[in-house]
């Protein structure tokens, strides 16, 4: 009997400390009567950068793989299964058109002899993504000798060599013309290949062999996919950097992205090597080039179809310190600043200006209304601070209301960072460009990175990071969900520190199922589909309740960021009349939340958005995109206290109305 009373006494006991432990709960105070800070509209944007097939194979909606057969090797992306009976000129003589341009030198002969098997086959970017039904623009340049081949007959094929569209020209004239057809896809394919035959006999030359799909971004002709532009769009971001990234600097000066080659008519955009063709030995990319087609007019472009401020990154004259390092002299800086004057002059200036006609010419008389360029990406050293100072002061003499990006090179702390941002500073420097890729827990150990900022120095661009599950660099990265809400705890942080950090965005943007290099990535495609990761979700979730105020939200009059492993900020949204607060549950077990909301009245029936899952390990996949996504319900505002349940390793955004 004394021992069944003494159980039961320890079962008491037991309940009564559990209850205990759950009742603990963390109230937070909102003060709604002040503003902190005002919140920039490109507090939360994107960054793009042609790595992973980003760019050609992937948002640049081109399906044809060396279609000028400009490639180191002229026939990469290009096949002659049953005769070898095509060659590549460059030389133009009695019976061969000049060259298109003199970045487009190469072109395609062929010659049939009466053997009616030869064909052509290009199998695009790792596979062609076909979906039935859909229509699909097919063109080409070609020049017919003698009027001898009588027809093109162009086919897509499945991985089975069945033919799933055709459709054909009739070449016409012996000089270049431009030929183009439409065809519909019969059935829904990833991998299909395009296949070109002949009818004839004679020689016949082709250039610029181009397959888009019909239904592109805003319906435009040969344009973005649409969507991958989707997914940025309802991003909402703030603005749009671009385009890239080490890509900007290149292993070598003469290899560096030079945007005025990425401007003008498509053909005559100099096609060369992508520089993370082979940067990892663990993913080499030997077919991985840029043709341009998605170049500088369409980046500002993009970013005035998404809402985003087009945000351009040059060369300041360094090639990348992580290869050759190599530099251009100090007296041999001109070009590269009056590449970054040109550049502005092309987006802001007026019609009679020349680049403002250049850009006029390509369709956009208005300007672009550029405010920001950035000047290198995440160079480190005197080096680069000698070569800051000649760009700032070309940039503002000319342009004094651009604002300048500059960098702290490409970690968060250190030797090169401290000198960087002791010079900047120095230098009153606008916007300052950090990068960190870094582990789950660094990134919520420093959710109070910018508490202690000076506020009177430097504004901030948080241009990279990303939380990197094994290692940075390291191809086992995972989108997993560890990473994203230890991402969504130092975005609260960001938001917190509104009066300094003023841009921020996650890197990098895209990734190729077959063809990436780089993990992890906030979007994932294939040649059907795409997806956003769970990191996307967060990033969306920030961006589209960014609100225009920064309020204080304090437990025990102090910021919250990672006490009881819980995260917070909170915003005023003027425009639409609501108090926005997000809150970050890092911690295995649910936890209790009192928020005491000071200097606001609320309506009855409020938003709360939350992303949760159970699993750390968890992510989004092609199988299961939707695994981790917001999830929307009302909330039922209560007098006093608003008291919330935060699941375990929950992001939850909570949002009332004022009245």
């Amino acid at each position: 009997m004394k021992n069944n009373i003494r159980t039961k006494f320890t079962i008491c006991s037991l309940l009564l400390s559990s209850f205990c432990v759950n009742a603990q709960t963390t109230i937070l105070e909102v003060d709604a009567t002040k503003t902190i800070a005002k919140i920039q509209p490109t507090m939360f944007g994107l960054f793009f950068e042609d790595i992973n097939f980003a760019a050609d194979g992937g948002l640049y909606a081109e399906m044809i793989k060396n279609r000028s057969f400009e490639f180191d090797k002229p026939f990469m992306g290009w096949d002659q299964p049953n005769t070898k009976r095509s060659s590549l000129n460059k030389e133009s003589g009695s019976a061969t058109p000049i060259s298109l341009s003199a970045n487009n030198t190469n072109f395609c002969r062929v010659e049939i002899n009466n053997d009616q098997g030869f064909a052509l086959l290009n199998e695009g970017f790792r596979g062609m993504g076909v979906k039935r039904e859909a229509k699909y623009n097919f063109s080409l340049k070609a020049a017919n000798h003698n009027s001898a081949i009588k027809k093109i007959i162009i086919q897509l094929i499945d991985k089975d060599h069945k033919v799933i569209g055709e459709t054909g020209i009739v070449p016409k004239s012996d000089q270049w013309s431009n030929y183009s057809a439409q065809m519909t896809a019969t059935q829904t394919e990833a991998k299909a290949k395009l296949k070109i035959t002949f009818e004839g006999t004679g020689t016949i030359d082709l250039d610029m062999i181009s397959l888009f799909p019909e239904d592109t971004w805003k319906n435009r002709k040969n344009g973005l996919r649409k969507d991958l532009v989707q997914l940025l769009y309802d991003m909402k971001p703030g603005f749009l950097r671009f385009p890239g990234g080490c890509i900007v600097e290149g292993r070598t000066l003469s290899d560096r992205y030079q945007w005025k080659k990425s401007v003008g008519n498509v053909e005559e955009r100099k096609t060369m090597m992508n520089r993370w063709n082979v940067e990892f030995n663990h993913k080499q990319t030997p077919d991985y080039f840029q043709s341009f087609g998605l170049g500088f007019f369409e980046y500002f472009q993009l970013s005035e179809d998404i809402g985003a401020e087009p945000l351009p990154i040059l060369s300041c004259g360094m090639a990348c310190q992580y290869n050759t390092g190599e530099l251009a002299p100090l007296n041999e800086l001109d070009p590269y600043v009056q590449d970054a004057l040109d550049l502005i002059e092309f987006a802001n200036g007026a019609v009679t200006t020349s680049w403002g006609k250049i850009r006029s010419d390509m369709g956009h008389p208005k300007s672009f209304n550029l405010k920001y360029i950035g000047v290198g990406n995440e160079q480190w050293g005197p080096d680069y601070i000698d070569r800051y100072k000649v760009f700032e002061k070309a940039i503002k003499a000319k342009y004094p209301d651009i604002i300048i990006v500059s960098g702290s090179g490409p970690s968060p702390d250190g030797e090169h960072f401290d000198f960087a941002m002791q010079e900047l500073k120095k230098l009153n420097a606008e916007l300052v460009d950090e990068h960190y890729y870094q582990s789950p827990k660094w990134f919520r150990e420093n959710a109070g990175r910018y508490d202690n900022y000076d506020r009177k120095g430097p504004k901030i661009f948080a241009g990279e990071y990303a939380a990197q599950s094994v290692s940075g660099a390291n191809p086992n990265n995972r989108n997993n969900w560890e990473c994203a809400f230890s991402e969504a705890a130092f975005m609260t942080g960001l938001e917190r520190n509104a009066e300094v950090v003023h841009l921020t965005s996650y890197a990098p943007l895209m990734a190729h199922e077959d063809a990436w290099q780089w993990t992890p990535d906030m979007i994932w495609f294939n040649n059907l589909e795409s997806y956003g990761s769970a990191n996307y979700y967060v990033q969306q979730l920030f961006s589209t309740n960014k609100g225009t105020d920064l309020l204080s939200i304090t437990k025990d009059g102090k910021p919250l960021k990672g006490q009881n492993d819980l995260y917070a900020s909170a915003v005023k949204d003027a425009d639409s009349k609501e108090i926005i607060v997000k809150l970050v549950n890092t911690a295995e077990s649910a936890q209790d939340v009192s928020l005491d909301l000071k200097g606001a009245k609320l309506g009855s029936k409020e938003t709360i958005i939350r992303l949760v899952s159970p699993n750390t390990q968890d992510e989004n996949t092609f199988a299961d995109p939707k695994k981790i996504t917001p999830k929307q319900s009302e909330y039922k505002i209560t007098k006093g206290n608003q008291q919330l349940n935060l699941p375990a390793y929950s992001v939850t955004v909570l949002k009332m109305k004022m009245i």
